[in-house]
């Protein structure tokens, strides 16, 4: 098929996150899009927050922070706290909010999974802030775990679209990683590999 030249700003499908913080002693939960993985050991996330937000401004004065994962059964609410600023509203009765060890990060119990983060370094950009957060406590219902690993059909993620600008949840399993082109490995590599 011929390729067709497209505008720049090209985004590929984004989980959607509430991110947590406590404002002036009061917890805050905005809306993001742009969160993924940042390192391995130890365990590390980013989030990309715009800088005219409210939101970094609890991050910055507490160094910590919380990334809570919604299921789609709080897109309504999930929506809500990306509509309207947490200077002028005050978004910690949308939720019944909890603390894990580090007592400044607010989670939200009605999501599925919430991840308690320690500020490790923040990277300026011209419109956005990348905040990048060591992982210190992993907090989930029980039925959202499967033989000890995350049960993402339980769990229920929502993911951004954009310019659409559209929610989606999670569809059917494409097939395993690390495994699923292990035919089109060379017969060497395949005797060489340890692991990935």
């Amino acid at each position: 098929m011929e390729k067709v030249q497209i505008g720049n700003n090209f985004f590929i499908p984004m989980p959607v996150v509430l991110v947590g913080t406590q404002v002036k002693g009061k917890a805050n939960f905005m809306t993001v899009g742009w969160c993924a993985r940042a390192n391995a050991n130890p365990p590390m996330i980013l989030c990309g927050i715009g800088n005219h937000h409210y939101t970094p401004q609890g991050i910055f004065e507490t160094k910590t922070f919380s990334v809570n994962i919604p299921s789609s059964a709080l897109l309504e609410k999930t929506d809500y706290c990306g509509l309207v600023s947490g200077e002028k509203t005050d978004k910690s009765r949308v939720f019944d909010v909890f603390y894990g060890s580090l007592g400044t990060a607010p989670m939200i119990r009605e999501c599925p999974v919430s991840l308690e983060c320690r500020l490790e370094t923040a990277v300026p950009l011209p419109t956005n802030t990348l905040f990048v957060g060591e992982i210190m406590g992993v907090y989930a219902d029980g039925n959202a775990i499967k033989d000890g690993k995350p049960d993402f059909t339980a769990i229920d993620p929502l993911f951004l679209t954009m310019p659409d600008d559209r929610y989606w949840t999670l569809g059917k399993r494409a097939g395993d990683a690390w495994s699923a082109g292990k035919n089109l490995v060379p017969p060497f590599h395949k005797s060489t590999q340890k692991g990935r």
